[in-house]
């Protein structure tokens, strides 16, 4: 069996390429995940690298966090910081920019879910090819409506069109944790398996596709996302309502109530966030 080759490593997102067609990109960033404005050129140049090497065929996106896939954006950090970002390559603002390139990347791009994958890690897992998780330890979840905010990522735009829109508009508006069976029966992901074994499956998955033509894969991917994904012009007012919203005294207060309730923070409030929005009251 070969090795795994570390290729480039930091301290929070790790990229390691197994072999020159399969690559793995794991989430470290203690203790629950938080994605903030200091990771986005980082996971922008990852995609970059994705996008352009002439070998790597399959990506699979995981975490070495116990409980938490990517939890949600950095709400400590200033606004200013997300906006000193600046635009990627499709002129989206980054995080917006970096999950449409990864849809369309010439490389499946698959999410490996274990612990709760909520807002940002939602996003990402949605702008992903194919989405697998743990019957017993997956959560996903849009849970910003419930303070008071809009998801700013994509998921209005991706959710309808895997779902349905009664299912998406429930998963949104509602803001509550969705399990990993459930997850499943929506079309949330595409299949939750008990938590012993997923990693296998995902690997023999990975293993399999990396094994192929590369381009059979890029043009039958290509083809596919004519036909289902949406175009920039229904991502882009997404990121600017989420920055509008995160201003609004409403929201504010929600998130000031939700920081004193343990927010940000190893314990129940990161843990069950869809309960807790829910009890923030109007």
């Amino acid at each position: 069996m070969n090795r795994p080759e570390r290729s480039f490593t930091t301290d929070e997102i790790r990229l390691e390429r197994r072999l020159p067609t399969y690559w793995r990109v794991t989430f470290d960033m203690p203790p629950v995940n938080i994605f903030g404005p200091r990771h986005l050129p980082l996971l922008s140049d990852i995609v970059t690298a994705i996008e352009t090497d002439p070998d790597v065929k399959v990506v699979v996106f995981d975490s070495a966090v116990e409980g938490f896939f990517i939890t949600h954006y950095d709400f400590l950090a200033p606004p200013e910081e997300s906006l000193a970002v600046p635009p990627g390559p499709t002129g989206l603002q980054s995080l917006p920019d970096t999950l449409v390139r990864l849809s369309r990347a010439p490389v499946v791009s698959i999410a490996s879910i274990r612990g709760r994958a909520t807002g940002v890690g939602s996003e990402l897992a949605l702008a992903g090819d194919m989405r697998f998780a743990s019957r017993e330890k997956a959560i996903l979840s849009q849970w910003e409506v419930g303070a008071g905010l809009v998801p700013g990522g994509g998921p209005m735009a991706r959710l309808p069109r895997l779902m349905g829109r009664g299912r998406a508009l429930e998963v949104l508006l509602g803001a509550d944790d969705i399990h990993g069976d459930l997850a499943e029966r929506y079309g949330y992901v595409n299949r939750s398996m008990p938590d012993a074994e997923l990693d296998g499956f995902v690997e023999a998955l990975a293993m399999r596709i990396a094994s192929f033509d590369k381009e059979a894969i890029a043009e039958t991917k290509r083809l596919v996302d004519v036909a289902s994904l949406p175009p920039d012009v229904e991502i882009k007012p997404e990121w600017d309502a989420f920055l509008a919203a995160l201003g609004r005294p409403a929201s504010q207060t929600r998130l000031k109530t939700l920081m004193a309730r343990g927010f940000h923070r190893a314990g129940d409030v990161e843990n069950r966030l869809g309960f807790h929005v829910g009890q923030i009251g109007s």
